[in-house]
Order: C-alpha cells, then structure tokens, then sequence
C-alpha cells in the first residue's frame, strides 16, 4: 500500500502515516487468518504427500506379492559335482532325484590322413556332401580351395550349421579334422564324395581319400571319438540322451552332466524357495508399518490444547483409508474356507490393537510355506482352482469377484487337420516319385519339402513327414507347426498345432505318386473350430482353447483353457482374490484421478486458491479504505486550514483593535 504524502499538510495530525496506521490495523487479523489457514493447508498438502508416498510404497511388495509365480520359486541342489541343475520354469515340482551318470553324450570327429603341409599340396577336386541327422551340405571343392585349409574354410562355410573343420598340426604333418556340432549317435557325419579328378568317389585317390560312410568308416578318414550318447541311471530307471544337457526329463528343470559317477549315485533335491517369500511378506509388513506410523504420530491428541493436536486428528479422509486397508488386511479371503490356510494371523502376522503395527513369526510364515504353499499362495495372490483336470485357469482381471462359477462347454475346441485316403501298408517306399509336397499351415505356406529317401514303416513315415514339416524355414519363421499321426484305418492325418477356427491345414502340391501311395493329395483340409460355453451361466467368448467369461458377468475376466473334447458340465472354477491382491487393487483406487487422496489434494489445493482470492479481495477493501480516509483527511484539512485562516485573520482584527484602544 503506498502512502499518501499530502494529507496533513493543513493540519500536521492527520497524517499519511495515520492512514497507513489505520489500513494496518483494518488489514491484521484478517491476514493473520489467511496466513494461519494457509499455514495449515500447506502442512496438510505436504503430510498427504508423505502419505501418498508411503500408499504408493505399500503397493510395491503388494504387486510381488499378488504375483502367483512368487510362491513357484524353487532352489535346486545337487549332490555330486556330476551334475547339476537348473529351474527353467513354473512346472517345476518339488521332490529328491537320484543320478547315476554312466557315460557323456560326445560328438565325433574324423581326421584325414597326414599331409606334409596344410597350403600347398593339392588334395583334389569335385564335391562334398556331408550329412548330418538327415541335413545334408553340399561343398564344392574346385582349383580356389583344394588344399587342407581351402578345404576346411569351405566346409565351414557351407557346412556351419552341422559340422566343424579346422586344420591340425600333428607335429609331423597335417590333418583335415571335421567334428560334429551336436553330441549322440543320431548326430554321426556321412561325407560322400564326387571325384572329379577320376570319377571314383571310393578310391584312395584325390578328394576320395576325404570320403566316410556312417557306421563303416573310409578310406583314408579315421574316427578318434565316435560319436555317443550320454548314459545314466534316473531313480534306477536307465536313460539316454543325445546330448548332455536334458530338459525333457523333469518338468522345469534342465539337467546338465557334466562327468561320470559310476557306483556313487547321488541326490538331486527340489524345494520350494521360501527366502524370496518371506523377504517380501517382511517388506509388505514394513512398508505397512511406515504408513500405520505416519498416520499415528499425526493423529495424536493433546488433552492439554488443540494447537498440539495432531493434524490427522479427526481427519475423515484417514480414517476411511485405515478403515478399508484393515478390513483387507483382517478378512478371511473368500474361497480359502476350508484351507489350511486362510487369514494373515495363520501365516504369522499378528497386529498390536493399540498401534495397529503388524509383526511377522518368519518362523510360522516358512512352516506354512513348507506344508500348504498353494494355500499360502492364494492367501496373498490371486489364484484360480478347476475340478476338472483338463480345465486350466489362465488370469482373471480387476473386474472378476472372488466365488465359484459353473463351467459347461456346448462345442469343444478342435485343430484343423487334413486325413490321407490311403491305408498304409506296413511298410512305404519312399523315392524319387513321391517324396516332394508343399503344404499350407495356418495361412504359410512352406517351401518344396523332400522326405528321405528310404522304407519306411507307419509310425516311421508319419514321424519323417513331421519332422520335415516342422523343419521347413518357412513354417518355422512364422511359428507354425503340424502333428503327423495315423487314424484307425492306417491313414495320414495331418493336424495343425493350434486350435480354433485360425486353424488350417492345406496341401497345394504333390509328387507323381504321393497320392497313390500315401493317400495325400493338393486340397483343403478340415478348419478347427473355436470352443463354445458358458461361465456362470453367461454365454463365453472362445478363441481356439480359450474361454472368456462375458463383460459385466461377476466371472468377467476369466480365461479358462479347455482341454480335451468333452461337452456339458465341465466342472467349476474358483477365483480367490488373495490379500496383495486386493491391496493392489484398494491403493490404485486411493491414488486414482477420483480416489480419496486425490480428492482430498484437491479439495485442500482449492482451499488454498480460495485464499489466494480472500487475500485479492482484502487488498482492494484496503485500498478502498485507504482512498476513503485519504479522501476525508483531505477533506478535514481543507476545513482545518479554512479555519486556520479565519483564526489568524480574527487574531490580527483583534490585535488590531487592541493597538487603537490603546492609542486613545
């Protein structure tokens, strides 16, 4: 407020200064309102700050939590330094394996005959087909590359995908080495040879001193480490693998043998891992407590004056926010009745009722994880359970409510698949006039595909066409696959590897004699079909194997795989909503554009505007006083000055009359 110089001149009382005085006084306890509700506003603003933060912190270990693959964890141990072990997926299950590793998986290697030198000496010229578990390579071997070194350089680079050439110094002379890429017996090395130089690819001259025959041998090539299969004893049952890492004999878990431990058969021990559990069931209790102290130390009473109190005391907004974290936090979860474990107090976490701080028995919460890991599970994630076996729960979503749903399917999911016409004898020979087709899976096409030439018996042929199907590159680039079996009558029958009306099966070309002799012929196959039914009574979506239960049903969101071809009840699938879960879901709602503390910050920030607008409309009600008394003090003054005047002018009449009386 700027001061009003002139005003006083006349009278030298009423002053600028007494304006500004009196403005000052006007102005103080209104502004010290202000100030006093802004002062308060703002340590709100910043304490549901803190809050937020410490809401938004719980939601973390919440969000592991809720997460079943938490409680899947396994450790894995080995007993013997043979081999070891690693988790490689959900299905692991616990349990204790003996090994007993007899034998490694090893790769063949073949070695040439000694040369004086691996540059010079010319070795002979024509081509190399060198095969590999039926993957055959083609090298030529011309004037640019037909000494040892020209040669292994071309095998490498025309052979990579199967073989390995390298060149070795024996110390006195040179070898042609080539190794095998891949251990076991189905991985031996096959090099037929072209010999340009006389015609004779069997000799022991020229490039023919490179040849070997799988299983016989060669003329000049050597075999200093067969080929092998790895050996071993699983819980006393023999096993052999083609190589030594093996991921297909327990679910989940990837062996590797890495020696042999012949006579000394040792444990391999799967369990569950409870450490990565209990560190974040200790963080939830933590970070819950963080939030339960907050809002304490800010809601205490002080008897004494309301100034000390708390400035939650009496907050509605905390209150309410406590009241629904407890009511999670206390609650049976829904579907648990029965279990053996069905509240938080079971696992171990008690609450003081004076504080309401939460504590964890470590102890309790471990034993509980040893005995009922899928109990424990659903106690804090969100868990689905079917009756029937071949029903799998898939997820559910923020809209599914916790209960039971009747499952009843009208249509079970079917492949596309595409039969021979054609009875197959017992055995099929396979030559130059039958072993080509093209084929069509899901909408890609493959390449010209070429079955081994050979004789074959049912299971033999279906398994051959299988394999160079789903060898095709393109098939393979586009994620699709096809299952080769035999129907009751012997006849091809080639499925598609997904299900639902996507999936499609169609050969577009065929050899002279394909028909004839294997029943298959350039046509469309029979489509899969989509699964149909209902969850909860409520007409599903399908989509190959999967079933979604219908928007707005209390089920939405659960997607069940239908397995298996059976129609009409299918059982039932329980959701169990588990406590971090519905954490997770009760703190986005909180910190939502409309959840409470949202609200609250902007119910708070608007009070402040509303301050700001009170602090507008002050100042223009003082300057309106002000411009008032600057008006009337100079109004006054006018009038004091005025009479001032008239004062001095009576004086001087005075003092005048008073001279003359004297003069007489």
């Amino acid at each position: 407020m700027a001061s009003i110089s002139s005003v006083g001149i006349g009278s030298g009382v009423l002053t600028s200064e007494l304006i500004d005085n009196l403005a000052n006084a006007e102005r103080a306890p209104t502004e010290a309102r202000l100030n006093r509700q802004e002062e308060g506003i703002t340590a709100q603003l910043s304490l549901f700050g803190q809050i937020q933060s410490a809401v938004t912190d719980l939601r973390l270990p919440s969000r592991t939590l809720a997460n079943p693959s938490l409680f899947e964890s396994k450790s894995i141990t080995s007993g013997n330094s043979a081999f070891s072990g690693a988790i490689t997926g959900s299905s692991a299950k616990a349990g204790i394996y003996n090994l007993e590793v007899t034998k490694l998986a090893k790769a063949q290697t073949l070695t040439s005959g000694v040369f004086s030198d691996k540059d010079t000496t010319t070795i002979g010229t024509g081509s190399l087909a060198i095969t590999v578990n039926g993957v055959v390579s083609n090298i030529t071997i011309d004037n640019t590359n037909n000494t040892l070194e020209g040669i292994a350089a071309a095998i490498n680079s025309g052979a990579s995908a199967t073989v390995t050439a390298s060149v070795i110094d024996t110390g006195s002379g040179y070898k042609l080495a080539l190794t095998s890429n891949e251990t076991g017996l189905e991985n031996t090395i096959d090099i037929a040879v072209t010999d340009a130089g006389d015609g004779n690819g069997l000799d022991e001259f020229g490039l023919s001193r490179l040849s070997y025959t799988a299983g016989v041998g060669g003329i000049q090539m050597l075999q200093p480490q067969p080929a092998d299969d790895a050996g071993f004893n699983f819980n006393g049952v023999a096993v052999t693998r083609s190589s030594n890492t093996v991921d297909d004999l327990i679910s989940g878990v990837t062996l590797t043998l890495n020696s042999t431990n012949i006579g000394v058969p040792s444990s391999l021990t799967i369990k569950n891992d409870t450490s990565a559990v209990v560190e974040k069931v200790s963080e939830f209790v933590e970070k819950f407590n963080a939030l339960q102290t907050l809002i304490n130390d800010n809601s205490k009473f002080d008897p004494t004056g309301a100034s000390d109190n708390g400035l939650l005391l009496g907050d509605a907004t905390t209150r309410t926010i406590m009241n629904q974290v407890r009511r999670v936090l206390g609650t049976q979860v829904e579907g648990l009745a029965g279990a053996s474990v069905q509240s938080l107090a079971e696992v171990g976490i008690s609450t003081d009722f004076q504080t309401g701080l939460m504590t964890l028995d470590e102890n309790k919460l471990k034993s509980k994880l040893e005995s009922s890991p899928s109990d424990v599970s659903a106690l804090f994630s969100d868990q689905g359970r079917t009756t029937d076996s071949q029903v799998t729960f898939g997820s559910a979503s923020i809209n599914t409510k916790p209960g039971t749903y009747a499952v009843d399917i009208s249509v079970a999911a079917t492949r596309g698949a595409l039969s021979g016409n054609v009875s197959l004898g017992a055995n099929t020979i396979i030559d130059a006039n039958n072993d080509t087709f093209t084929i069509k899976i899901d909408g890609t096409t493959s390449a010209s595909i070429t079955l081994q030439a050979g004789s074959y018996s049912q299971e033999q042929l279906a398994a051959e066409i299988q394999s160079k199907i789903n060898a095709d590159a393109n098939l393979v680039a586009a994620g699709k696959a096809a299952t080769v079996t035999l129907d009751g009558s012997n006849q091809l029958v080639i499925n598609s590897n997904i299900y639902g009306t996507s999936s499609k099966v169609e050969i577009t070309a065929v050899d002279t004699n394909t028909l004839a002799q294997l029943g298959l012929d350039v046509g469309v196959g029979v489509d899969g079909v989509n699964v149909e039914g209902t969850i909860n009574g409520a007409t599903a979506i399908g989509s190959g194997q999967t079933l979604t239960a219908a928007v707005g049903d209390d089920s939405e969101g659960i997607r069940l795989t239908i397995g298996g071809s059976a129609t009409g009840s299918r059982g039932t699938v329980t959701y169990i909503e588990g406590v971090a879960e519905q954490m997770v879901d009760l703190i986005t709602r909180f910190v939502a554009s409309d959840g409470s503390i949202s609200v609250k910050n902007d119910r708070l920030n608007k009070e402040l505007a509303m301050i700001d607008e009170d602090r507008a409309k002050l100042n223009e009600r003082i300057e309106t006083l002000t411009t008032r008394l600057a008006r009337q003090f100079t109004a006054a003054d006018i009038i004091i000055s005025q009479l001032n005047s008239t004062q001095e002018f009576v004086s001087q009449q005075l003092a005048a009359l008073a001279g003359t009386n004297q003069d007489k």
